[in-house]
C-alpha cells in the first residue's frame, strides 16, 4: 500500500514539475517574442514627412509605393489614405508600415459651353464628368434665345469631378412694352399715324359696312385694350366703311 502511495506521490510531483516547466517556457517565449516589439501609431491623415517622423519614434519605417496612390475627394493631396498594419497593431521594431497616399480630388477641365443649346450643354457636361448646375435666363440682343451665353466656372477651369456648372441662357429681348390702348370709335388714320410714329406695326386691317358709324372709325381691335404690347407684335383692326372693301 505504501508503495502505491509513493508512486502516486512521484507521479503528482512529476506533473507539478512539468506544469511549472510549461508555464515558465510559455512566459519565457512570450517575453522573447515581445522583446523589441512596438505598437503601430496612427498615421492616416498625416503627410509622408509627418508619418515617417512618427513611425521613426517607434523604431518603424514608412513604405509608400507610388503606383498605389489614388484620388480622394476628402483627403488632401499628399496625405496618407491608408496604412498597413493598422494603428494599434503589435510589430517588431524595424518593421515597415505601408501607406497609400492621396492625390486629392480628381480635377477635370470645364468645357466651353457658350453658344450651345441647353440639352447639348448638359450632355457635354455629363460626358466630361461634371454636373449641370442651376440655370438662369438673361436677356441678350445678339445671341440665339435658349443658348448658353455664360457659364460658371469658366471654360478651361479645373474643378473636382462631379462639380456643378451654372448655365446662363439667352432669353428673347423684351424691348419696349406698352399697354394696348382702347382704339374703338377712334379715327383710323389718326390711329395708323400714331402707331407708325412709335415704330409699331399694323397688320390686318379689314373694312366693314356698319350702319350708324361713320367711315374710317375703328370698330374692333386685336390685341384688346389693356393687353401688354411689344413693338414686334402685329395689331389687327376692323374699320367702318361706306362699302365693303379689303386693305
Amino acid at each position: 500500500m505504501s508503495g502505491i502511495l509513493r508512486k502516486l506521490g512521484w507521479a503528482l510531483y512529476a506533473v507539478v514539475v512539468l506544469a511549472t516547466f510549461v508555464v515558465s517556457g510559455y512566459f519565457a517565449f512570450s517575453l522573447f517574442v515581445r522583446r523589441g516589439a512596438t505598437t503601430v501609431p496612427e498615421v492616416v491623415g498625416l503627410t509622408e514627412v509627418e508619418a515617417s517622423a512618427r513611425l521613426s519614434d517607434q523604431g518603424l519605417e514608412l513604405l509608400v509605393r507610388e503606383d498605389s496612390a489614388r484620388f480622394d475627394d476628402e483627403m488632401p493631396a499628399g496625405s496618407l489614405l491608408q496604412q498597413s498594419p493598422g494603428a494599434g497593431s503589435l510589430v517588431k521594431r524595424g518593421s515597415a508600415v505601408e501607406g497609400v497616399v492621396s492625390l486629392g480630388p480628381e480635377l477635370v477641365e470645364v468645357p466651353k459651353l457658350e453658344g450651345m443649346a441647353l440639352p447639348a450643354a448638359q450632355v457635354t457636361l455629363t460626358a466630361a464628368g461634371l454636373t449641370p448646375g442651376r440655370t438662369a435666363g438673361v436677356f441678350g440682343e445678339w445671341e440665339t434665345p435658349g443658348t448658353v451665353v455664360r457659364q460658371n466656372p469658366a471654360a478651361g477651369s479645373r474643378v473636382g469631378r462631379g462639380a456643378p456648372v451654372e448655365l446662363y441662357l439667352c432669353r428673347e429681348a423684351r424691348g419696349r412694352t406698352f399697354l394696348m390702348p382702347d382704339l374703338v370709335y377712334r379715327d383710323y388714320e389718326q390711329v395708323r399715324r400714331f402707331f407708325e410714329r412709335h415704330g409699331m406695326r399694323l397688320g390686318s386691317v379689314k373694312f366693314e359696312v356698319y350702319e350708324g358709324i361713320a367711315p374710317g372709325v375703328v370698330l374692333r381691335q386685336f390685341p384688346l385694350p389693356g393687353h401688354p404690347l411689344r413693338q414686334s407684335e402685329v395689331i389687327s383692326l376692323v374699320v367702318a366703311s361706306s362699302e365693303q372693301v379689303g386693305a
